[in-house]
């Protein structure tokens, strides 16, 4: 790990890599420091399982609508997306930096009794593989790494031809300071403090940007909004704190 901190071609910010490292046996606990996670997962399944449906043209009345369909989870973590989505019939790989949570996971996935491949690396050093993926999923991940571009860059690498990449991150606005940051990790508590910097939230006309000179077009972007009545996460146009969305490749 220390060579590829060190390494100046690396997405690994070293801050970050430390931060998850101390919460790594915290991702299965609801009520815990993921708990924001948690309560988005229904909505963000619900999406992703939406969009990989329509586009590889599936039955969405299958048992297993992913049994065709290689994807890796960018940014694993405990395995909170991975999971579902070995359940769901995908054939999984959680991709991560940090060796805690991928130990975390895969002890997890043994639990339930699923089957996922789990490894702890870095996207760049991945991409050099002969390896493609049907889906990447790349969730609440652009905004923790050292360098977009040759993350982006290396995400294109090993998306297949007629695959699809599904992003979800935090617009760099004062309205997300206030609400993403100061409410949910100072005032509620729902995340540790200092787990987001705003200065690295991207904006989505940025990420539009950054995807299209690394070779990848932005086809859906929505937002995401906290109702606290309900206590959960719906769909929404207004994208000025969380956004996610599809994107493929320039020529696909």
């Amino acid at each position: 790990m220390n060579k590829d901190i060190k390494n100046k071609k690396t997405t690994i910010d070293p801050v970050e890599h430390e931060k998850f490292a101390k919460l790594a046996e915290e991702w299965w606990d609801p009520q815990g420091k993921f708990k924001t996670l948690h309560r988005f997962n229904p909505t963000r399944i619900a999406f992703i399982r939406e969009k990989i449906i329509n586009h590889f043209n599936i039955d969405k009345d299958e048992k297993k609508p992913f049994k065709d369909i290689k994807l890796i989870d960018i940014g694993c973590g405990g395995g909170l997306l991975s999971e579902p989505m070995a359940k769901l019939g995908a054939n999984v790989t959680g991709l991560d930096i940090v060796e805690k949570n991928i130990k975390t996971a895969s002890a997890h996935a043994i639990s339930q009794g699923l089957k996922i491949n789990y490894v702890h690396s870095t996207i760049e050093k991945l991409s050099e593989k002969d390896e493609k993926f049907d889906v990447i999923l790349n969730m609440e991940v652009i905004e923790h790494v050292s360098d977009v571009s040759l993350f982006i860059k290396s995400c294109n690498k090993i998306l297949s031809p007629n695959g699809i990449m599904i992003f979800a991150s935090l617009n760099r606005t004062l309205i997300a300071y206030g609400l993403a940051i100061i409410g949910v990790e100072y005032i509620l508590g729902w995340l540790p403090k200092g787990t987001h910097d705003w200065s690295k939230f991207i904006t989505p006309d940025e990420l539009k940007i950054l995807f299209s000179s690394n070779g990848l077009k932005v086809d859906e972007i929505i937002g995401m909004k906290y109702n606290p009545l309900f206590d959960s996460w719906k769909r929404s146009k207004d994208l000025s704190v969380n956004y996610l969305g599809v994107s493929s490749k320039i020529n696909s």
